[in-house]
């Protein structure tokens, strides 16, 4: 080839490198130029956190927030994936998102598969009301009513929040009727589907969240059979930070969490500009508003460091309830036949959970807020289960409304005796780790005995076993007496035959001690 051809086609080449060098560098050349040539300068990067428009992570995306992050250099990026879980786990993992926020149980659901890439860094909130079970009047009046129905069309929306109160009831008050399959399961996709089902009548029983739940009690024909407004740690919301970023950015974080609290102390101080603000968000009334408001309870910075994770000053007492929280999840997901054992590495916890942060936010202290829980005499809480009830007298108890009746192992007595064995006792503990999610609720303990023998002597001793395990609750967990209402029935409520049952496996079943809670009819 000619030297001159060559040196033309070498040129060319160069040339067209160096022009496509520029092409890419040019835009690099103006981004950088216009940042310091402008107040850019002072924006030290992005922070992106995937979320939904549920009321409860508001102040969190709110301008706000937004502004607050600003101040000190952060774009604070907050996007809608229309509570696309799975989808929200895997770009935390790809590290397309630097924070999300989930339930605790669509965390585990949906980033098990990914190998948890985040940890759980503050819970933002709990329903308190947002979620709900209700049904048609005349078809279903109790949880208990469900028990051995076929003909019940239950309408909920596969995967939501709602979706764990369903699972959750099912486990607790043994009703797998709650999760039905086939021509009985009514899918939905969304809270607004569902309760048209329930109110057209195509299904007697909805899930809802709010403003839903609220809309569809507007009517005299439905009843709520369970709300979370009286649950505990159930269905709780959670920041999660992509594990690399927690290694490479903590001051980002510690930084991030002390807006948001401060954010959300600013809303509590001034509701009604958090209604002012979430009003101009979604252009719902303020009506709407305040009913979606009640449905949430913030956790804030107090809460975060003495209610969820054990953070306190010296000589005070501080509870771990979201170690709590994950614990009660997974077993309601594998009772409900999600998983088959714990998705958690080592079964642990918690690998899910840093409370670094917190710690530090709580030693450094933060201006404006009210501190944790200081050293005082009494080293013990109150917890949920210690809630204080007033005294009712027999007629009053008698009237409450039964809500459901919690699922308990049979309470094992010795033949003849009101003595709670080793292992009714420890039938009994796992009770009351049921009915911790419930505080608001009252308990009738009921006794029953055989339908063979004197049924005076059996009345006697189905009255006396009910207390034994009342006097054990008390004694052992502080449940408020006032809380407890004790009541022999002998064998006047036999349970029902099950087909193809012996009569030695029949009779077993019957003595029996039942946990039923109950509730004022409102």
């Amino acid at each position: 080839m000619n030297k001159k051809i060559f040196g033309a086609i070498l040129l060319f080449i160069i040339l067209l490198a160096a022009i496509l060098l520029l092409w890419l560098l040019l835009p690099r050349f103006m981004d950088r130029q216009q940042k310091i040539t402008s107040d850019a300068t002072k924006t030290r990067g992005k922070i992106r956190i995937a979320m939904d428009n549920w009321i409860g992570y508001f102040p969190l995306r709110s301008n706000e927030m937004k502004n607050a992050m600003r101040r000190m250099g952060w774009i604070l990026s907050c996007e809608d994936d229309n509570a696309d879980y799975e989808g929200r786990m895997m770009r935390l993992k790809d590290g397309d998102i630097d924070f999300a926020v989930a339930t605790v149980d669509s965390f585990i659901l949906n980033a098990h598969q990914h190998g948890f890439p985040g940890t759980i860094i503050a819970v933002i909130d709990e329903s308190k009301g947002g979620d709900a079970i209700l049904a048609l009047k005349n078809k279903i009046d109790s949880l208990d009513a469900l028990k051995g129905r076929s003909d019940v069309r239950i309408a909920f929306t596969p995967n939501s929040p709602s979706h764990h109160l369903a699972k959750a009831a099912a486990d607790h008050f043994n009703i797998p009727e709650l999760l039905p399959s086939g021509s009985m399961y009514e899918e939905t996709e969304g809270s607004e589907k569902a309760r048209e089902k329930l109110l057209s009548g195509k299904a007697d029983v909805a899930i809802l969240w709010e403003p839903d739940v609220s809309r569809a009690l507007d009517h005299k024909d439905i009843i709520k059979l369970l709300g979370t407004e009286d649950t505990e740690k159930l269905i709780v919301d959670i920041l999660i930070v992509r594990r690399q970023f927690s290694q490479k950015n903590p001051e980002v974080i510690n930084q991030l969490l002390d807006n948001y609290f401060r954010v959300l102390k600013k809303y509590r101080d001034s509701p009604g500009l958090l209604v002012s603000h979430v009003k101009e968000e979604t252009g719902l009334s303020e009506d709407k508003i305040e009913s979606m408001l009640k449905g949430v309870e913030w956790a804030s910075f107090g809460d975060n460091c003495d209610k969820w994770f054990g953070i306190a000053a010296p000589g005070s007492y501080a509870s771990e309830g979201i170690i709590d929280t994950i614990q009660s999840t997974i077993n309601i997901l594998i009772n409900s036949n999600d998983f088959k054992t714990s998705p958690i590495p080592d079964e642990d916890p918690y690998r899910l959970t840093n409370s670094a942060h917190l710690e530090y936010l709580f030693s450094k202290g933060i201006s404006g807020f009210s501190s944790p829980k200081q050293a005082s005499n009494t080293a013990e809480p109150i917890s949920s289960i210690e809630t204080k009830f007033s005294q009712l007298t027999e007629k009053e108890w008698n009237a409450l409304k039964e809500v459901g009746t919690l699922k308990v192992d049979p309470i094992v007595f010795q033949h003849g005796t009101n003595e709670l064995s080793m292992l009714a006792k420890k039938v009994v503990d796992q009770a009351v780790e049921r009915l911790k999610h419930y505080p608001n609720f009252r308990v009738t303990i009921k006794g029953h005995t055989g339908i063979r023998g004197d049924q005076k002597e059996n009345l006697r001793l189905s009255q006396e076993r009910a207390e034994a395990v009342a006097r054990y609750l008390n004694v052992v967990y502080n449940i408020d007496p006032n809380r407890l209402f004790s009541i022999g029935f002998a064998g006047k409520e036999p349970l029902p035959l099950i087909q193809g049952e012996s009569k030695r496996s029949y009779e077993y079943r019957l003595p029996r001690v039942e946990l039923v809670l109950v509730r004022e009819d409102y």
